[in-house]
């Protein structure tokens, strides 16, 4: 069903069940998942959010600058994309470190024709450093990107089968949908992405799916067309 993909995987999902650093579990597992799906010949990019080591916003409260706290933050996300990074090719699959801003010889800048024609022959991209400017969240990166390299959908690996009409974790009445519209997502505040994200994708058509990563094979099984998650679409 899907050629090529983004996937966005938040920070606190590399940090374990605390959220917090780097969890190797986490990493090996997803790692699998990812080079699982590599190696039936689909195209995956990833974009890693950085909250597992530091959140630009939530450092304003505590006496940090805005612009400086977010550049922070997207330091964070590219130590993950290293992390994961090591852990993919540990599976056998190539990956690859792109970032927003030039870190060279850390990673290399990120060029969209690098990226596209690395997917081509079969590695995995981690795109890091959100869109290179702050007061933006990696969910809106990761719609931009998507948007960049021709993805067929964007997909959001969570913790959850999908998008509910409330947190399920707090609310057992909570009710899944199995697909909605942007617009729908928007008057009901439905918070799986924020806005910014939601108005490129709704823009450009790009549909975003919301599903379970921690269930093994979920990632394989989405990607083969079965019906895994939530579909948000035009």
């Amino acid at each position: 069903m899907y050629k090529r993909v983004l996937l966005k995987l938040s920070g606190e999902s590399l940090g374990g069940q605390e959220g917090r650093g780097l969890d190797n579990a986490s990493l090996k597992a997803y790692a699998e998942e990812i080079a699982s799906a590599a190696r039936k010949g689909l195209q995956i990019a990833i974009v890693n959010g950085g909250g597992n080591i530091f959140r630009g916003l939530q450092g304003v409260g505590r006496g940090f600058d805005r612009v400086d706290g977010d550049k922070m933050g997207m330091l964070a996300t590219t130590i993950n994309s290293l992390a994961l990074s090591m852990f993919i090719k540990a599976e056998g699959v190539d990956a690859r470190v792109f970032t927003a801003t030039p870190m060279e010889p850390i990673a290399k800048y990120y060029m969209r024709d690098d990226v596209t024609d690395f997917l081509a022959r079969g590695g995995v991209a981690l795109i890091s450093g959100g869109t290179g400017n702050p007061f933006f969240t990696t969910d809106s990166g990761a719609a931009l990107r998507a948007l960049e390299i021709g993805a067929d959908a964007l997909l959001k690996g969570t913790r959850v089968d999908g998008v509910y009409t409330a947190d399920p974790e707090k609310d057992p009445s909570a009710v899944k949908f199995d697909e909605l519209t942007f617009d729908e997502a928007i008057e009901r505040h439905l918070k799986v992405m924020d806005q910014t994200a939601y108005s490129l994708c709704s823009e450009g058509n790009m549909p975003i799916i919301v599903f379970d990563m921690n269930c093994k094979g979920n990632l394989t099984r989405l990607l083969s067309g079965e019906k895994v998650g939530t579909l948000v679409h035009k």
